[in-house]
């Protein structure tokens, strides 16, 4: 059974699978890792969702405020041995209903195109893709997406 905690950035099982995040984006990013690690940083996070599978965290993601009525998705990430459950798109769909309960109109986010997982995952969860913003503008490897969240009801999480 897949449970769902609302925490911040200074959970420690949110900080374990972000250092695994990275180690995975390390490989896939190379040289661009460093770059991209700027802008993902978490210290500041005050909405973390992290998902268990039993007591096991499987999967982390976390909302950032971008602008008035935006807020930008970061930091989702399951384990490898998670994947392909189905806990992505929960998470992602608890996300978007905690930033429809904050307020937000729409989510933003970006993603690279060395994961093609990623891609997949936000467009059959309703995200479009739009010209890359803020400090992805320029970036080639970048990739952003968007959803509005009209439809999305405010809901608490189950436990």
């Amino acid at each position: 059974m897949i449970t769902q905690l609302r925490t911040d950035s200074g959970h420690a099982d949110f900080k374990t699978l972000v250092e695994a995040l990275d180690a995975e984006l390390r490989i896939r990013d190379g040289d661009d890792f460093a770059f991209y690690a700027q802008l993902n940083r978490t210290d500041l996070m005050k909405q973390v969702l992290i998902a268990y599978e039993g007591s096991v965290a499987a999967a982390c993601g976390a909302l950032r405020d971008y602008q008035p009525g935006t807020v930008e998705i970061k930091r989702m990430y399951v384990i490898p041995s998670k994947r392909n459950r189905g806990i992505a798109s929960r998470l992602l769909r608890s996300l978007e209903e905690w930033a429809a309960e904050l307020g937000y109109s729409r989510c933003i986010l970006e993603t690279g195109r060395n994961q093609p997982e990623a891609i997949r995952l936000y467009q059959k969860n309703g995200y479009q893709e739009i010209p890359n913003y803020g400090k992805y503008q320029q970036v080639s490897q970048s990739i952003c997406f968007r959803k509005d969240l009209d439809g999305v009801r405010a809901t608490e999480p189950a436990p």
